[in-house]
């Protein structure tokens, strides 16, 4: 009997080591790779042993992983795709007065796209990760359907719900049915050399959250001073550029204020920041763009779901309605805080994945 063969995204961290290990347990013929994505300047790039830097301790611990499984280990060289798909495209956004999220960026062009065409070109079957999130075929609906990861604490399905259902079919995520506390424990109990490793950041390429540092040393033609207005369009102060803003921000505007004064939006076409109460970022209504289904083929009728705007937000209810030209509208039953074009909603059913979009606006 031919063992299938499974390529695993090595980040060097402990839930894709776990997932490594699972696999060859489970009777896999396993390929570990590590993407080596980017390279910072030497000025910005401060210590080597920084993955949130440039990545050569990834590789290293990876590399360690691997030997101790006993499977090949290599490495892809995708910068140039990186820099294109995921870079470009996060200092593009925060020009625009956009807050990308260049972790759904990478999912779907680099790990479950550019990562499994190299995986398919030497015979694998599957590609996997050490997502928290889960795979099921539905035979009813014929389709393969995204679930959240059994621990809901690292419940990673958010920054998923752009696959297709080709990159679904092509996925496995064996750390998704287990705790964050038992994927330590399988690590010690395998004696991985990571399985003490601390969590990584989010955004692999941005050192210390530093993201005005960074998008001044990419992108430094994107700071242009300009106006910080009130909603009647008076001028409160002055800013030194609009990536430096997110919606629902209080801190870093300068402005001496009777009440404190938050980002409610960012027009990047005059170059203000519009600036308001609390109370003011609440909207209950929301459109986006680039709509991904999972769990249905589509939409022509008004559907009630769960939403997140956010990563770290809970969820809502609300009813997603079809718009004009690929739109979608999003309409909850109370009003959501600091609604932030750039970042994705995503829509639940339960557990399942029912599919997202990126927000445009809050009209």
């Amino acid at each position: 009997m031919t063992h299938k063969h499974v390529v695993v995204a090595m980040s060097g961290g402990v839930d894709s080591s776990v997932a490594a290990a699972l696999l060859k347990e489970r009777g896999f013929e396993v390929t570990g790779v590590t993407m080596n994505l980017f390279s910072l300047p030497r000025e910005v790039c401060l210590s080597e042993e920084l993955r949130s830097c440039c990545g050569f301790k990834a590789v290293e611990d990876a590399q360690r992983v691997a030997a101790a499984l006993g499977i090949p280990h290599f490495v892809v060289d995708f910068r140039g795709e990186f820099e294109r798909s995921v870079i470009a495209d996060f200092c593009r956004e925060y020009s625009l007065g956009r807050t990308p999220n260049p972790c759904l960026r990478c999912n779907e062009h680099i790990k479950f796209s550019l990562l499994a065409q190299r995986a398919r070109k030497i015979g694998a079957d599957f590609v996997a990760t050490g997502h928290h999130a889960r795979v099921e075929y539905d035979k009813a609906s014929g389709r393969y359907l995204l679930k959240k990861g059994k621990d809901r604490t690292k419940d990673q399905s958010y920054f998923l719900y752009p696959l297709s259902q080709e990159q679904l079919a092509f996925s496995l995520f064996p750390v998704g049915e287990m705790t964050k506390v038992r994927v330590r424990q399988l690590a010690r109990k395998g004696k991985l050399p990571v399985a003490e490793k601390a969590e990584s950041q989010e955004i692999c390429f941005v050192l210390d959250d530093d993201y005005a540092r960074f998008l001044e040393n990419r992108a430094p033609g994107s700071f242009k001073a300009g106006p910080i207005l009130d909603r009647s369009g008076n001028v409160l102060g002055r800013h030194r550029g609009i990536s430096l803003f997110t919606i629902g921000q209080r801190k870093g505007m300068g402005i001496a204020a009777r009440q404190p004064l938050y980002v409610l939006a960012i027009d990047a076409e005059r170059n203000a920041v519009i600036v308001g109460n609390d109370e003011d970022l609440l909207q209950k209504k929301l459109i986006a763009s680039r709509v991904n289904w999972i769990s249905v083929p589509g939409l022509d009728r008004p559907l009630l779901v769960k939403a997140k705007i956010r990563y770290r937000h809970q969820e809502a209810s609300a009813v997603v309605i079809p718009a004009r030209e690929g739109t979608i509208e999003v309409e909850f039953k109370k009003p959501q805080r600091a609604v932030t074009p750039g970042q994705s909603v995503v829509f639940y059913n339960g557990d399942v994945v029912v599919g997202g979009a990126v927000i445009d606006s809050s009209p």
